[in-house]
């Protein structure tokens, strides 16, 4: 029977089958011309231009044809605006700058600058297709991580595996879970045991062994036991789904600036409207123009006076923004979160899976008296090397870097719930947890290995001698495992989560920003201290519970303002919740971290956070040159059209010129490194 290969809702796929690891770091995508061609409203918008170039041309031979030309090039470039303007009309009641400007190019054309009305049309229109675009950019960017989220499980149909999508999962399925493979369904173990990562669930950093009747988790990884899992909870929403509600988000949810924009630009139209038409009626009575003047001055005010340029100031920006960080592996449910990110006085991490890796290494390998350290690791290794468990790998590795020795073994097998047995030089050997130091413990392997009657639990020699070595080593937060020779204690081993190899440079560069640095954990004093120590942080808050970590993001929200919090697990949905930013990690973080979450670290990678933190910083400083250089622009051009009088073709290039500057100066975010 060929074996497919089970694919989950966490975001990991084999590396071997698929050739890269997803996590690795994306490459920023280009801006070409090719992919901004492939909008259909920069096609209708240059294809207005073209037909507006003809139309004049054609002008010089035959006017009636050239007008024919004309109102086609206001249908291609004017249509897409002028539906809009008519939609938020007669839906919303309102008025927006699209009726404006179709108002003001109907209004050219009325008194004959046919030529001048269609320029405004083409570069109204080409800046609306700018901005269309860096929408279209943004949602790609974002939907493009979408492809590294498989999507599928094995199901045992009448003996029989099946590849199916998760959301056909039912309750009462049955699934198979191979080694090394993430659990894609909450459920419980019908047959078959193994150490399962609940890291992403629990916070707990050491895999926790599970049999038939435990129940497992999905998001969760296998260790090197295959599982029958029953299904107990449909799986209505993975993580792909979840992505997918995030993109939805991150189009709809705005900042607070961009609906104060929008509030205003209604306000703002109706105002226009009356002060242009009142111009029209109150012009030649009071200042004495004549029709075609007042008209004329009319459209031109009509044309400088609409906030254009005021209203794409902030959401071309943003989306730059969004889709920048998106091919960073950063996920925006919105451009609000972007402007909260900027004011960030404080991050606060979790700890296990965020600032750690939620994998163990050795960190004390003690060798008994008169036993060779170097001779005594390498014995371990090689036993251990046929074990897939977590702490076991972490043994091999560490026996690797010290290049210790190897040595052939013989009758290796996994004792389960305990640790490793098997032969050395006809010698028997055992690793495994040092629950056996304790009085009374009963034979681990009982009902796992038939052929073996010897009690674990007789061992007495030096006991303890070991138990004060084991407690020193637990009260620092660390998994401690014995060897055994034969019944005797001959070496001791602890482990400890690994603190992410870029956790000490993401949080020195966020302290190079100004901003303080917190972990928030529910270890041991003990552990989190070491941990705090390695990565640099400023604060460091211990033995908490979930409730916990929420009154401290308050407490920090008190005193210092805006708190982003970083975490990955159940435990951390409270706390992400409360601070103003809330960030989950991607790969290893649980369904209910990333729902609650503002944003998302699809790569796990947190050396990104300050990144992000300097992109929302310049994004804020683009939005205040754009709404200054607007105001600018709109209130000089109307002055001089009072003042000297402005020509309708300069009124259309200054004003729609000012707006395509404005949303070129928010798509420079699109290129930018940082």
């Amino acid at each position: 029977m060929q074996w497919i290969q089970s694919q989950t809702t966490t975001g990991r796929i084999s590396t071997i089958e698929n050739g890269a690891d997803p996590r690795e770091p994306r490459q920023p995508g280009k801006w070409d011309i090719r992919s901004l061609l492939s909008n259909a409203e920069v096609v209708a918008a240059l294809g207005s231009g073209l037909l507006m170039l003809v139309a004049w041309l054609t002008s010089q031979w035959s006017e009636p044809l050239s007008v024919v030309l004309y109102v086609i090039s206001y249908a291609v470039g004017g249509w897409v605006k002028a539906k809009e303007g008519v939609e938020t009309l007669l839906k919303e009641r309102d008025l927006d700058v699209n009726l404006l400007m179709i108002a003001a190019a109907m209004g050219a054309a009325a008194i004959g600058y046919w030529n001048e009305g269609a320029m405004l049309i083409f570069i109204f229109a080409l800046s609306g297709a700018l901005e269309s675009y860096t929408m279209e950019r943004s949602r790609k960017d974002i939907s493009s991580l979408m492809e590294l989220q498989p999507e599928t499980a094995l199901r045992i149909e009448k003996g029989e595996m099946v590849s199916v999508s998760i959301n056909k999962l039912e309750i009462g399925d049955l699934i198979l879970v191979k080694p090394g493979e993430l659990i894609p369904a909450d459920g419980k173990i019908y047959r078959g045991s193994s150490s399962v990562n609940q890291a992403s669930i629990t916070g707990e950093s050491v895999p926790v062994d599970k049999s038939v009747g435990d129940e497992v988790f999905t998001g969760t990884l296998n260790g090197e036991g295959v599982l029958y899992i029953e299904v107990t909870q449909s799986a209505e929403s993975t993580l792909f789904a979840k992505i997918v509600r995030l993109v939805e988000e991150a189009e709809n949810e705005v900042p607070e600036s961009q609906r104060f924009i929008k509030r205003f630009e209604s306000i703002y139209a109706r105002v226009v409207v009356i002060a242009t038409v009142a111009l029209i009626v109150l012009a030649t009575p009071v200042l004495g123009w004549d029709w075609d003047t007042t008209f004329y001055k009319a459209m031109v005010f009509l044309v400088v006076a609409s906030p254009c340029a005021l209203v794409s100031s902030i959401m071309p920006a943003m989306l730059s923004a969004i889709s920048n960080r998106a091919r960073k592996g950063v996920l925006f449910k919105g451009g609000a979160h972007i402007e909260n990110m900027a004011r960030t006085a404080v991050v606060a991490f979790d700890k296990t899976g965020t600032l750690t890796l939620g994998t163990p290494v050795v960190t004390d390998f003690i060798a008994g008296e008169g036993w060779d350290r170097h001779e005594l690791l390498g014995i371990s290794a090689s036993i251990e090397r046929m074990s897939k468990h977590p702490l076991a790998l972490a043994i091999v590795q560490s026996a690797e870097k010290e290049g210790a020795p190897l040595q052939q073994v013989e009758n290796g097998q996994s004792i389960t719930g305990w640790g490793m047995q098997a032969e050395v030089a006809g010698v028997t050997w055992k690793i495994g947890k040092s629950d056996i130091l304790e009085e009374g413990t009963e034979d681990p392997r009982s009902g796992a290995i038939s052929d073996q009657d010897e009690s674990l639990g007789a061992v007495q020699e030096n006991r303890q001698h070991w138990l004060s070595i084991r407690d020193t080593l637990e009260s620092e937060g660390k998994t401690v495992s014995v060897i055994l020779k034969g019944d005797s204690i001959v070496g001791m081993i602890a482990l400890q989560d690994a603190v992410r190899p870029q956790a000490a440079m993401a949080v020195k560069r966020l302290q190079q920003l100004g901003i303080k640095v917190a972990m928030l954990t529910g270890d041991r004093k003990a552990t989190a201290e070491v941990i705090a120590k390695q990565s640099g942080v400023d604060m460091v808050f211990s033995d908490l519970l979930p409730e916990d970590k929420v009154t401290h993001i308050k407490d920090l929200r008190a005193r210092y303002g805006h708190v982003v919090m970083v975490g990955d697990g159940v435990n951390d949905a409270p706390a992400l919740a409360t601070a103003t930013v809330g960030i989950g990690m991607g790969v290893s973080g649980s369904g209910t971290a990333l729902e609650v979450a503002d944003a998302v670290l699809m790569n796990d990678n947190i050396d990104e956070i300050a990144g992000t933190v300097k992109m929302a910083r310049k994004v804020q400083r683009i939005v205040k040159q754009n709404m200054i250089f607007a105001i600018t622009v709109i209130l000089t051009l109307i002055a001089a059209n009072f003042i000297e009088g402005v020509a309708l073709p300069l009124g259309v290039i200054g004003h729609e010129g000012s707006t395509i500057l404005v949303i070129l100066n928010g798509l420079r975010l699109l290129r930018s490194s940082r």
